[in-house]
This record gives C-alpha cells, sequence and structure tokens, in this order.
C-alpha cells in the first residue's frame, strides 16, 4: 500500500490537508486522516497540492510527433511521454481527416498500444473525414468524403478502449449517427455548418460531444443559433474548449461558462508535435507549420491545432477565465471521463478508481504524475 501525503488533496471539490490518499496496486484504495494510516504503507511526503490526473481527448501529436504520420504503437508511446510531464494521465490520440487505410491502421496501432500497457492510453479521437468542407480549417479538402458503411466500419473497429468521432452532424444520416453510438462510439460535432435543428436532431440520435467550441462551426446568431447555439442550449453536449487565448477569446469563453455548468465542458489541448519538443515546425500533409506567438498556424495563417498542454489549459482557466482550481480540474478530468463513459473509474480521487494522479506546485507546474500508481 503507497500512502501519498500531499499539502493538500483535491477530493470531489474540495482541498484538503492532513490527508493520505492510498494506492493499492494500480488503483485508489481511499482517502484518510493521517492518524488513520495503515502501520504497514509506504509513506510518501509531498509539497503541493494532489488533484485527479488530467484527461485530454484531442491530442494530435506531441514529443516532435504527428499521431497521423506515426500511427504507431512507437509513435503513441512517445506522444504519451510527452504529455505526461503535463499532468497528462489519459489521453486519445488525435487522427486529423486522412485516407480510411490510415484510420484503420490507427485504430489498430491504439489497440496494440493498451494491449501493450502504454501508459496513459484510453483509446482514439478520429477528427474527420466526414466533416464539412466549408469548415475544414486546417483540414485538407482532399480527405474529405461522405460517410458510408465502410467508413462506419473503420469508425467501429477498435476491440480495447473508447472511440470518439467527429463528424459534421448535417453531412450525415442520422441512422449512422445512431449505428455509431449503437456500436459504443461517443459521436462528437466538429467542423460543422450544422443548423440549430439538425444539431438537436443530432443529440436526440445519441451525440454527446463538441468539438473545439466555437472554432470551425456555426455561430450563434440572432435568429440562427447554429451549432454555438445547440452547444449551449443542450445539457447532454459536453463542449470541449481549447483555453490557449488564440483559438478563442476568453471574454467569449467567459460566457460560455455562464450558460452551463462546469460538467458541461471539457479543457482539451489539440496538441501538435511541438508540445514536448524543441520542434517550432513540422509538415501537416504537405502544409508547412510553424509556432508563431505561442499559436500553431499554417504559412496562410491558418490556426492549426495548438501548443498548448493541459497544465496549461488548467493555468489559463484559472487566470484568463476566473475559475477556481477546483473548476478547472473538473473540467480536465471529470467532464473528458464522464463524455468518454469512464465516470465510474477515472477523473475523481475516490476508491476504486484509477490511481491517475498529479501533482501541482504553488504555481500551478506539475511537480510528478502516476498513472495506474507508477
Amino acid at each position: 500500500m503507497q500512502a501519498l501525503i500531499p499539502t493538500r488533496a483535491l477530493v470531489d471539490g474540495a482541498l484538503h490537508s492532513g490527508v493520505a490518499v492510498l494506492i493499492d496496486g494500480t488503483r485508489l484504495f481511499g482517502v484518510v486522516p493521517v492518524p488513520a494510516l495503515p502501520a504497514d504503507a509506504k509513506v510518501q511526503h509531498l509539497a503541493g497540492t494532489l488533484v485527479p490526473g488530467f484527461i485530454d481527448t484531442q491530442v494530435n501529436g506531441g514529443g516532435g510527433v504527428l499521431f497521423n504520420d506515426s500511427p504507431t504503437v512507437e509513435g503513441i508511446a512517445a506522444i504519451g511521454a510527452a504529455h505526461r510531464r503535463f499532468g497528462t494521465t489519459g489521453f486519445l490520440p488525435t487522427l486529423i481527416s486522412d485516407d480510411l487505410e490510415v484510420i484503420r491502421r490507427a485504430v489498430a496501432a491504439v489497440d496494440a498500444a493498451i494491449e501493450a500497457g502504454v501508459p496513459g492510453v484510453l483509446g482514439i479521437h478520429i477528427e474527420g473525414p466526414f466533416l464539412n468542407v466549408d469548415r475544414k480549417g486546417i483540414h485538407s479538402a482532399e480527405k474529405i468524403r461522405p460517410l458510408d458503411a465502410e467508413g462506419i466500419a473503420a469508425l467501429t473497429g477498435l476491440k480495447r478502449g473508447r472511440t470518439l468521432v467527429t463528424l459534421a452532424p448535417e453531412r450525415v444520416a442520422i441512422a449512422d449517427i445512431e449505428a455509431l453510438v449503437a456500436a459504443g462510439v461517443v459521436v462528437a460535432a466538429g467542423h460543422t455548418n450544422a443548423r440549430y435543428e439538425q444539431a438537436k436532431a443530432a443529440v436526440a440520435a445519441g451525440m454527446r460531444g463538441v468539438t473545439h467550441l466555437f472554432n470551425a462551426m456555426s455561430p450563434l446568431g440572432s435568429r440562427a443559433p447554429g451549432m454555438v447555439g445547440a452547444a449551449l442550449d443542450s445539457p447532454e453536449l459536453v463542449c470541449g474548449i481549447i483555453v490557449d487565448g488564440h483559438h478563442v477569446s476568453p471574454a467569449t469563453l467567459r460566457l460560455a461558462l455562464r450558460c452551463k455548468p462546469a460538467s458541461g465542458f471539457m479543457l482539451v489541448t489539440d496538441a501538435m508535435p511541438t508540445v514536448g519538443s524543441d520542434t517550432s515546425e513540422f509538415m501537416l500533409q504537405g502544409r508547412h507549420i510553424t509556432v508563431q506567438d505561442g499559436a500553431v498556424r499554417g504559412d496562410d495563417g491558418t490556426l492549426a491545432g495548438s501548443h498548448l498542454d493541459m497544465a496549461s489549459a488548467v493555468r489559463n482557466t484559472i487566470e484568463m477565465l476566473g475559475a477556481d482550481l477546483a473548476t478547472a480540474v473538473e473540467m480536465a478530468s471529470a467532464s473528458p471521463a464522464a463524455l468518454m463513459g469512464l465516470a465510474g473509474t477515472h477523473g475523481r480521487i475516490a476508491p476504486g478508481y484509477a490511481a491517475d494522479l498529479v501533482l501541482l506546485d504553488d504555481a500551478g507546474n506539475v511537480a510528478a504524475t502516476w498513472i495506474g500508481g507508477a
């Protein structure tokens, strides 16, 4: 039995001192007052705040590796290692719009990575290619295609872990959304020009996520609420937000947070290979991408993912959006866990949950991480 005694521990939204977090193997055993520690526990005193590990559902790359270019176990491991130092204890390697054969290879790689025990891999996020070309952003127009039976087979091929699929609901038949949901896929709207009514119909069919709220989607208008309006008006939807000061104005995000509880939002990085790497440029499907003043852009200025890590996203949520630590951490842990159907095993410091933890110093920097108790 491991006993971690931090300065403070964030347990169910409240900070506690004088407690020990007990780890039994890969799972949390409980939280007890220090005087009630088991006599044989291996004790470790920690300076800082112990919080649930961060779960990032949108990780295109890291450590110099782009998942689209390296849909392999080794590529996934390198991406995970790069993000772990920033508190990411669970992640979905994310594939942007590509050919079906690349999707199949990526799914097989994630299956193999989970089987091999690569730390932190929870599944896969397939972002496209079933999108609206009018809202493609950095995605290649040549890769965008309609969803058909072959596409559904590719999207539902994962045997282990969870699958998140981002699609444009107005470009997909309702029956296909229902089929994906029935197969266990978590469906999210993104890169979409959906009308409010189309988005709500997709919600009724089982869609539960929104990919990078406000970016690459029909905006909120006075008489046309669009995808943004449907996202903020649907309690069923968990909205991913990129809090880097580049993708969305902090004022806009502060207004959004007034529309729904924190459980309706999750922090994502949309990270590219530059995170956790010395490189400041890379190629994305033939396009030159660079980090410019903290933002990742193509040569034409189009945003191309981000240079954001989860620890920075949590700090930015506190500093830019005025959230407290508990709220920011909820959006980085419990909210994505709930969206992915992992609310009973991840995202909390509670008995029986995965021993995925992050120790933050007083400045919000990551001092240590634990994945499965290690």
